[in-house]
């Protein structure tokens, strides 16, 4: 519904990035939404910041990839949750210091044992199931920026460990933003990051590219949770 699948788009300049020598379409296709989202909401939204501890949830997932990689440049701690050890293990060769594999064992203890004092800011893409726990894992002044909302929309808080933790619930998505915001979130994260996408310190995450014509059985593997970073889709030329 937003024009992702669409195979020629108009888009204001202001957004633009060239595409750096030596790269190819699906390689720059696997940059804007992933990595611009998980900048927003880490670093703007979430305030995160060096020598802070930071839990990613779905860590293979393509947002999860990139925000690995530019957490750990920018100094933090990096916790991801993943459903399989195999994507567990691809975390934690991009940056990642550990894992919780929430198909084995509740990610809530998972976590604690990793980081007992709790953690300064999660990155949620799962919502109503996660919401208590994820509230008992932030430390006092923690943040909760939640992304999207695969486990239902609908949940019920304790108002007091909110207050008394002084913590930050954030809602936030990447496309209702205006022009401006959008321009601005371009150029923090073009002067932040994008010389290390260049160089190749950070890298793009691609699990599968598919020409448009199999866009059905692109969602579909994105529906089986299948991927490890991005599915790609080749347009028509």
């Amino acid at each position: 519904s937003g024009g992702g699948y669409a195979e020629r788009v108009a888009a204001p300049a202001d957004l633009l990035i060239r595409i750096p020598d030596g790269w190819d379409f699906e390689r720059a296709a696997a940059v804007p939404e992933v990595f611009y989202t998980a900048f927003l909401n880490l670093f703007i939204e979430g305030e995160l910041r060096e020598g802070e501890t930071v839990l990613i949830h779905g860590g293979a997932s393509g947002v999860g990839t990139a925000g690995i990689q530019m957490a750990k440049r920018a100094g933090a701690r990096v916790l991801v949750t993943a459903g399989r050890d195999d994507k567990v293990d691809v975390c934690l060769k991009l940056g990642a210091d550990a894992g919780v594999n929430y198909k084995e064992q509740d990610f809530e203890k998972g976590v604690r044992d990793l980081a007992p004092d709790g953690v300064d800011v999660i990155l949620d893409i799962a919502a109503a199931d996660y919401l208590k726990r994820n509230m008992a894992l932030l430390k006092t002044r923690g943040r909760l920026v939640m992304i999207a909302l695969l486990t239902g929309v609908i949940a019920e808080i304790d108002l007091s460990t909110l207050m008394r933790g002084r913590q930050r619930l954030i809602g936030s998505v990447l496309r209702s933003r205006s022009l401006e915001e959008k321009v601005d979130v371009h150029d923090r994260f073009e002067e932040q990051f994008w010389p290390d996408l260049v160089s190749g310190e950070i890298q793009t995450v691609i699990y599968k590219t598919l020409p448009i014509e199999e866009t059905a059985e692109a969602q579909a593997i994105l529906e089986r949770n299948e991927n490890i970073g991005k599915v790609i889709l080749g347009v028509r030329t």
